[in-house]
């Protein structure tokens, strides 16, 4: 696992929100807890301004929890405009070192059809940027999500059994956006 391995090469990892849960604490030496979307990025503002290595892990908790396994669509889209803005405010703090990837592990089918509010979808978006500077780049659909991982694990010097790292295919600054398989 990618925290396993960053841990065994003394990355520090630092969650926030669900991390630490998610992953039952395996790699992730510090952690703080989030009550709401705002409230992570305030931690994750924070966290990119006190932590100048390691991976800073965050779970912006509203969407899964309070939005997606309950269908709710307007309240997911509501988040999604309140994200803009504080993502808005979030990247002038990044560094020309800084790599931010946003996506999500799973879909939730906001069809009233499908009668489950489980997971329902294999395909998420995945957003990577840096704040060097170029132009987007569209990198397709991926195999695995394992392929965000592997990206992880390059960038601070490893490699992990899956995945495929699209580090070389974005140059700094650019913003890949593309479909990635989830993986396990």
């Amino acid at each position: 696992m990618l925290l396993d391995v960053l841990q065994e090469r003394g990355v520090p990892v630092f969650g926030l929100g669900k991390i630490h849960d998610i992953y039952n604490a395996r790699g992730v030496r510090d952690y703080a807890t989030t009550n709401s979307n705002a409230d992570g990025m305030e931690k994750l503002s924070t966290a990119i301004l006190e932590r100048k290595n390691g991976l800073i892990f965050c779970n912006l908790v509203d969407f899964d929890m309070l939005y997606g396994h309950r269908k709710d669509v307007e309240g997911f889209a509501k988040s999604l405009e309140e994200f803009d803005r504080l993502l808005a405010d979030f990247l002038p703090q990044l560094s020309l070192r800084d790599l931010l990837m946003i996506t999500a592990d799973h879909g939730c089918d906001p069809d009233p059809r499908w009668e489950t509010t489980d997971h329902s979808r294999e395909y998420v978006p995945i957003l990577a940027y840096s704040p060097a500077g170029g132009a987007g780049v569209n990198l397709g659909t991926r195999d695995t999500l394992a392929d965000m991982g592997q990206t992880i694990a390059e960038n601070f010097g490893a490699i992990i059994p899956h995945g495929t790292s699209f580090s070389a295919k974005p140059r700094s600054g650019e913003i890949a956006t593309r479909e990635a398989a989830r993986g396990n």
